[in-house]
């Protein structure tokens, strides 16, 4: 979670839902319910979230999938548009470099949010994306063009 106030970014917080054990059904309430608190509690305006990318192993693939949906439904159930990005888009905004190492996102994290400490690799992720997506997301969900969907570069 961060703050944009003009071109300044702030950094506000950061987490993780833990969901080693039990049914998957139970895992992804999980992940639903405590991003609608986490929601409720600090009452972002946008959402940006990464884009499943195909891995080696199909079965985790589908498993990020389901996680992401469950993400997505928590945030447009309370009303708020979500805007999708691919890590190399996110790399490319916040790094300048599309194929940037997760140790060069993590210290460009540190930097445009003026941290005391690094972030840890899932959060330095999450607040990437943020980043990307406060920032202009190459074009593709600036925060100024609230009310609208930006889809592969054109206006929805």
């Amino acid at each position: 979670m961060i703050d944009k106030n003009g071109s300044d970014l702030t950094y506000v917080s950061s987490g993780s839902v833990k969901t080693s054990e039990g049914e998957l059904s139970f895992r992804l309430k999980l992940i639903l319910d405590n991003l609608t608190e986490i929601i409720a509690l600090y009452r972002p305006q946008h959402v940006s979230i990464e884009q499943v990318f195909v891995n080696i192993n199909p079965r985790s693939t589908l498993l990020l999938g389901q996680a992401r949906g469950a993400a997505i439904c928590a945030a447009v159930m309370n009303n708020l548009m979500v805007a999708e990005y691919t890590a190399l888009q996110i790399k490319q905004a916040v790094v300048g470099n599309g194929h940037a190492k997760k140790d060069q996102v993590q210290e460009m994290v540190m930097r445009l949010l003026k941290l005391t400490g690094s972030p840890g690799a899932d959060a330095a992720d999450a607040l990437a994306c943020a980043i990307c997506h406060a920032n202009g997301g190459l074009g593709l969900g600036r925060i100024a063009t609230t009310g609208y969907r930006m889809k592969r570069g054109r206006l929805v």
